[in-house]
């Protein structure tokens, strides 16, 4: 089987909401404020910007998954990797695929 790759596509809000999550109390166990930071950095390092044009909003019931929506629908993502998939329901509506994370290494072909 060829190499697969996957890309992280992110926008200026969503990664600011990362943050605000990752930050929140109780959330990041075990994790310092560095390494918050570090893995915020990490994916914006390897993340591709992405920007955003609100022509459909609202599609889902939370704003905030609507902004993930988004960046994946700009993106021209074939996924949206989330273990949120129910708060996702209508994103086939727009050609984009919601996968748990161990869908999504099944359908690459690290697990069976």
């Amino acid at each position: 089987m060829g190499r697969r790759t996957v890309e992280v596509a992110l926008s200026v809000p969503l990664v600011l909401e990362y943050e605000e999550a990752l930050r929140r109390p109780g959330v990041t166990k075990g994790l310092t404020s560095q390494d918050v930071d570090a893995v915020l950095d990490f994916f914006c390092s390897v993340g591709h910007l992405q920007r955003v044009f609100y022509l459909w909003r609202p599609l889902l019931l939370d704003a905030g998954d609507d902004m993930v929506l988004e960046v994946a629908v700009a993106a021209q993502c074939s996924a949206l990797v989330t273990h949120n998939t129910r708060d996702f329901v209508g994103a086939e509506r727009l050609s984009v695929s919601v996968l748990t994370p161990a869908e999504f290494l099944r359908q690459m072909g690290v697990l069976k």
